[in-house]
């Protein structure tokens, strides 16, 4: 194998099918990224046991010359090197050559590296997916409700199905949901399909993967096609393929979650409320106590207040913009409420609280898209 290629579409490339492998894994070939070039272009692939991603740079794009083939030909290389190697080349364009027993030379400029490369035989191939169950999205729309949801996963893994967002399709909307038993945050879209029956109710993505697909996709408006199989999803975007298991498990019911019904309804700014909480945690030391209490002083006004014993107590007054119903006194995650109000994109919020014992739901005015539902803190 032998070829030249653009160094700056070669790093993104590297960049992004580095994200799927993990220094952990027990399979040697895994530590390592496929190289293949084709009369097509070069394509890259990244894998661990739970992602896959694959990248495609084309000879030409748009007239653009970024593969000059000479031999074509696979290798794997061993991506904690490689990727810091490719990098720090000092030219615009990258030659790589593999020799006998997969030696593998890189020359740009003046510099010169031999990586001795792995069989790319032993790569495990990209599972086959049928198309079956197939919709599209929009790359900023998909970011969107990724940032919207994938926040409020679990962090600990001793109930493995909280640690991914749950996505079900009917009726031509995608609903996502996400929660950690102490809050939960719900985002509802649009999707294109090619079929007015699509429609599946248990698919849950790794928050994991989530992130990580966020992090490569470019912030534009082409369609991501998404295709979805009984334990993998596909996303298919421009020149990358991106997979991911799907876990294992039921999602619990979350729309019994949701109460229908309220006593007290505040609507107020979204950054002051925010930064009135952010104000209200800066004595919490270490992060370890969150709470936040709320009291409404007038059908105006609203209290915030946090103590911590041995630091001291900030007050903030905040002002409502509608209030309806019972007075109400409050405790909550600060920490939580401030994770969901970053990603409500309204300026404008609604909260409806049940009592000062039940959960209590924050919406944005300006669509219907979204919502927060948190539980609140015991305080005596």
């Amino acid at each position: 194998m032998k070829f030249s290629i653009n160094r700056d579409q070669f790093v993104q490339s590297v960049q992004h099918v580095s994200k799927a492998i993990s220094p952990r894994t027990t399979i040697p070939v895994l530590t390592g990224i496929k190289i293949e070039a084709s009369f097509d272009g070069v394509t890259l692939t990244g894998s661990d046991s739970d992602i896959s991603i694959e990248s495609f740079i084309p000879l030409e794009d748009e007239e653009i010359q970024n593969v000059e083939l000479e031999q074509p030909g696979s290798i794997v290389l061993p991506a904690r090197f490689f990727a810091e190697i490719v990098k720090k080349l000092p030219e615009d364009t990258i030659e790589l050559s593999v020799s006998e027993q997969f030696v593998t030379t890189l020359k740009s400029g003046s510099s010169v590296f031999n990586l001795n490369g792995l069989d790319p035989n032993e790569y495990p191939r990209l599972p086959e997916i049928e198309e079956d169950n197939v919709f599209k999205l929009k790359t900023d729309l998909l970011k969107n409700i990724i940032r919207q949801t994938v926040f409020a996963v679990s962090t600990v893994e001793t109930r493995p199905i909280l640690t991914g967002v749950h996505w079900a399709i009917e009726e031509g909307t995608l609903a996502c949901t996400a929660t950690d038993s102490h809050r939960l945050a719900m985002r509802n879209a649009k999707a294109e399909t090619n079929t007015n029956d699509l429609s599946f109710s248990n698919v849950v993505i790794p928050g994991k993967s989530l992130n990580e697909l966020s992090k490569i996709l470019d912030d534009n408006e082409e369609w991501v096609d998404i295709i979805v199989t009984e334990n993998q999803i596909l996303f298919k975007a421009k020149n990358l393929l991106f997979f991911s298991r799907l876990l294992d498990g039921n999602y619990p019911a979350t729309n019994n979650m949701i109460p229908t019904n309220s006593k007290t309804n505040v609507k107020l700014e979204t950054k002051k409320f925010m930064q009135a909480i952010e104000r209200a945690l800066l004595l919490s030391r270490d992060g370890k106590n969150n709470v936040v209490n709320l009291k409404t002083l007038s059908n105006t006004h609203l209290e915030i207040t946090s103590v911590t014993p041995e630091v001291g107590k900030v007050t903030e007054d905040v002002a409502t913009l509608d209030f309806n119903g019972e007075e109400l006194r409050i405790s909550f995650n600060g920490k939580n409420i401030i994770d969901a109000l970053r990603v409500i994109d309204s300026t404008e919020v609604t909260i409806d609280f049940t009592g000062a014992m039940s959960p209590f739901v924050i919406k944005p005015t300006e669509h219907e898209n979204m919502l927060h539902l948190f539980s609140p803190v015991r305080t005596y």
